[in-house]
């Protein structure tokens, strides 16, 4: 995670002067989301305004809403960071978008640009880097404030609600695919077939690889299996990993593991193939333990996986715009946002939820 600095939200509601938007808040870390006015930014210099169209709804908002995490948002805040919108106003001095524009604001908002990591294409990890709908006010509102530096630039061909999981789940689950290192031919594991894993499945076949999927609900498997996954495993009526390993002859050249889940980060390396690469996108609270023998006797890099970068967003969508990945999309209002919320937290959502606004 970075280190960045978390600054309080602006959006007071006491101005009658200023025109206002209907927006999902955070109040307090744990409770239902409030519906309630907010303040429509304006853009200020090297700012832009975009008009929400849709938003994702992504397991990390819930983690932003409940605080889950050691670097927390500061309440009051507007989550989301999966939103799809027109650009309606440009600030001074921008001249990559313009007005009229399709935008999509991500996770990562913003970064320094300068630091070595920015420098080396690195910057989801610059240490002054900021979060869409965590640092910064997110996409549950009909306007969002936005970096043109970092916005996503939505192709033709994709319309707000099919771009809306990609630029979080899709650039998430193919940058942690590409961080595996597996070549086309050989296997990858992705554990977890829901909103992350099933696009996960997509990018991994049309990379040209081997699929193994593995979740605990059949329903998911069915779908991995529907999608092109070669192989799919219970978790939860056998061992994944012994199973793997005699149908692959050795176990998965890469693991990805998308499961908001412990147990599923444990099997995930049990996967691994000697000389095998785990890479960890799925970010449940706690910590898990690491079996040090396996690990070093074996070879196994562990790799954290976080997000991706701009390069790696033109890529993600571009797969979507030739046909080979798409999302399978629940439609649903601003105002279900917290039945949404509920759904999450019990595994109850097949693949993704999009907020559409009219």
């Amino acid at each position: 995670m970075s280190t960045a600095i978390l600054e309080p939200k602006t959006g007071s509601t006491s101005s009658k002067h200023k025109a206002t938007m209907q927006a999902a808040v955070v109040e307090a870390f744990g409770k239902p989301l409030v519906l309630r006015e907010w303040e429509i930014p304006t853009a200020g210099p090297g700012q832009i305004v975009v008009k929400t169209e849709a938003c994702g709804v992504c397991h990390t908002d819930l983690h932003a809403a409940n605080g889950d995490w050691p670097l927390k948002p500061v309440p009051p805040f507007i989550p989301g960071h999966e939103a799809i919108g027109i650009v309606t106003e440009v600030g001074a001095g921008v001249t990559i978008v313009k007005e009229g524009d399709r935008v999509g604001v991500p996770w990562l908002y913003s970064a320094c640009g300068h630091c070595e990591y920015c420098l080396s294409a690195w910057e989801t990890v610059c240490p002054d880097a900021q979060f869409g709908g965590y640092t910064k006010n997110g996409g549950f509102a009909e306007y969002i404030l936005a970096d043109p530096n970092y916005v996503a630039h939505i192709p033709k061909g994709l319309s707000p609600v099919e771009a809306a999981p990609l630029i979080c789940a899709g650039i998430t689950t193919y940058k942690g695919i590409k961080q595996t290192e597996a070549r086309p031919g050989e296997w990858i594991a992705i554990s977890g077939c829901g909103g992350l894993g099933h696009l996960a499945i997509q990018y991994a076949k049309a990379m040209g690889l081997l699929v193994a999927a593995v979740d605990i609900d059949d329903g998911k498997l069915a779908h991995a299996k529907a999608l092109g996954a070669d192989l799919i495993f219970n978790a939860k009526t056998s061992d994944p990993a012994v199973a793997l390993k005699k149908e692959t002859g050795g176990g998965a050249h890469g693991v990805l593991i998308t499961a908001p889940s412990l147990p599923a980060f444990k099997q995930g390396i049990a996967m691994a193939r000697k000389r095998g690469i785990c890479a960890l996108v799925g970010l449940p609270p706690g910590d898990f333990p690491v079996p040090l023998f396996d690990v070093v006797a074996n070879c196994i890099t562990i790799r954290g996986s976080f997000v991706g970068t701009r390069e790696d967003m033109a890529q993600a969508l571009d797969f979507a715009v030739r046909g080979k990945v798409k999302a399978d999309i629940e439609l649903q209002p601003l105002s279900e946002i917290n039945n949404i919320f509920k759904r999450l937290q019990h595994g109850d959502v097949p693949a993704r939820v999009v907020l559409e606004f009219k």
